[in-house]
């Protein structure tokens, strides 16, 4: 049994196909299904159950299985330790961010981030909340810009800003004729929101004053650029970040934007990783970098 044996499992495991898992280690199939079978035999168990439409992973299976992905992230925080102590920042990282997040921020800072860190190789990953979580937790990731603070007990999270909530809406709108605008004015029924499993939605919905309308339903979509065209096309009116404000928005533009003045109308950003992440000058340095690099639109943390 060696590191690259648990590699080949864990893979056929996540991809449920040997053919796929092979490509993904970048070796032949047959060569895959051999170490796998040379390894079963070795440990006297059977770790896949095999037909010819579905992989699944046996009972005993799933416990080896947890246990590799342990093992494999621990091999790569010895290679990421040693490689901090030569140079803490050098070698690589993955920054993941949530897609409400991403376009907005990486243009502010990424340029600064590799200006400081030359000898870095640097890989942003845009996904959503769970999925981004669920590969830090396995090692996939090593740290992540989320508007949520997760609660599994493996990870941390930082602070880095606040974000104001801004009301968009089309110039002939209703909305346009009230002074100071409030949740309590906004019809719902023309409120348009992103799909399920954004968590942006869900924290556009935790300040609404009334209850969630079934017409909502008809329109959602999968990014804010999306919402915004749809705005600016007179299908209701939404809820964005502050990141995602353009100054081109101004009284001679076809969509007016309005900041809501309620306390509760903003989200928290955070910066995510695994507790055991041992890097921490890159965390202190892409903190500092992203705090420095925002507008006066939001509002950055010290905590």
């Amino acid at each position: 049994m060696n590191l690259r044996d648990l590699k080949y499992i864990c893979a056929v495991a996540d991809l449920k196909h040997f053919g796929r898992a092979a490509e993904y280690c970048n070796i032949s199939q047959p060569t895959l299904s051999g170490q796998i079978k040379k390894l079963e035999n070795e440990l006297g168990v059977t770790l896949f159950e095999r037909n010819y439409k579905v992989i699944r992973v046996t009972e005993i299976g799933e416990k080896v299985v947890s246990l590799a992905r342990q093992a494999n992230l621990a091999a790569d925080q010895i290679n990421k330790v040693a490689i901090a102590a030569q140079d803490p920042l050098s070698g690589s990282i993955s920054i993941g961010l949530i897609p409400t997040i991403a376009p907005y921020l990486i243009p502010l800072f990424a340029k600064k981030l590799r200006k400081s860190m030359t000898k870095m190789t640097i890989r942003y990953v845009e996904d959503i909340t769970d999925r981004l979580v669920d590969n830090i937790i396995h090692g996939k990731l090593d740290m992540a810009v989320l508007a949520t603070s997760p609660v599994e007990e493996t990870l941390t999270s930082i602070e880095l800003f606040s974000e104001p909530f801004w009301l968009l809406y089309p110039k002939n709108h209703p909305l346009s004729k009230i002074n100071n605008i409030q949740m309590e004015d906004v019809d719902q029924e023309d409120l348009l929101l992103l799909a399920e499993g954004h968590c942006f939605r869900d924290q556009a919905l935790s300040i609404c004053k009334s209850p969630q309308s079934t017409q909502q339903q008809f329109l959602q979509a999968t990014s804010l650029e999306t919402l915004i065209n749809l705005v600016i096309s007179g299908q209701g009116i939404t809820l964005i970040p502050a990141l995602a404000i353009r100054n081109k928005w101004n009284s001679k533009s076809e969509i007016i934007k309005t900041k809501i003045n309620e306390k509760s109308a903003q989200r928290k950003v955070y910066l995510t990783f695994r507790k055991e992440f041992s890097r921490l000058q890159i965390i202190d340095a892409l903190t500092e970098i992203i705090r420095n690099s925002l507008p006066e639109t939001v509002a950055t943390s010290c905590s």
